[in-house]
């Protein structure tokens, strides 16, 4: 790959802020509220699930609740019906059937009302464990709001610093070729966050090896536009007056 001197020399201001934003996050990461509010999340994480299981459970009561209701409703019609024929009927046949039907359908709907009072049971049991659980989220995320303004204040400036990092970050990335920039952002994820490092007195700054030998022959005959890497962590070497070449 190529890239002029000037443009390899970018990576080096582009490499300071990312170490630097690496070193908030850190320190942000570090506040004495992270952990509490990791483990609430983590919480809350699993109480969503749990609700999710009680709404389920209460919707499907609620259903079974519903068809019970719909069948007494047509038990009863059945009932108004029969009731009404048999006040207008003389024939003996049609009395008895009708009122053995009337029988029948009382004790469907005796059966259906027993059956509704055990699922009533079950919908206000599962209401209760919502509004248990719900009562639950409700304290997680009061919890997590005092939490997250202790963290911002004792945050302090860390969090304006950082957010002017990255937008300082932003700029000079933007003033790097798209290529060269890919392959600093590609060595910097392989690189545990360093993608590009001064080379002084023949020393990377990334690992610190120190180049001999072909190693170093390699680097002094390469051209200044080439963009070389180090033969022990493969992060990018920019070269400079300091590099002792």
């Amino acid at each position: 790959m190529k890239a002029s001197p000037a443009d390899q020399e970018q990576l080096l201001r582009l490499q300071s802020l990312d170490t630097r934003m690496q070193q908030l996050d850190h320190r942000l990461g570090s506040l004495p509220q992270a952990a509490p509010l990791a483990d609430l999340g983590a919480r809350d994480t699993a109480v969503r699930g749990t609700r999710a299981e009680a709404v389920g459970r209460l919707e499907d009561a609620r259903a079974e609740l519903a068809r019970l209701e719909s069948d007494v409703a047509v038990v009863e019609a059945r009932i108004a019906r029969d009731t009404d024929r048999l006040q207008h009927t003389s024939s003996v046949k049609d009395v008895a059937a009708l009122e053995s039907e009337l029988t029948s359908l009382a004790k469907r709907r005796n059966d259906l009302e027993d059956q509704e009072l055990v699922v009533m049971e079950k919908v206000e049991e599962a209401e209760v464990t919502v509004d248990s659980i719900d009562l639950q989220r409700a304290a997680i995320v009061a919890e997590v709001a005092t939490l997250e303004a202790e963290r911002d204040e004792a945050a302090g400036g860390l969090t304006v610093e950082r957010d002017q990092t990255e937008r300082d970050r932003a700029v000079v990335a933007g003033g790097v070729p798209a290529d060269l920039l890919a392959f600093y952002e590609q060595r910097r994820a392989r690189g545990g966050g360093v993608g590009a490092a001064l080379l002084r007195q023949r020393t990377c700054g990334g690992c610190t090896i120190t180049l001999t030998g072909s190693d170093l022959e390699t680097v002094r005959r390469s051209a200044p536009d080439d963009v070389v890497q180090c033969p022990e962590c493969d992060r990018i070497l920019v070269r400079t007056d300091e590099s002792g070449l």
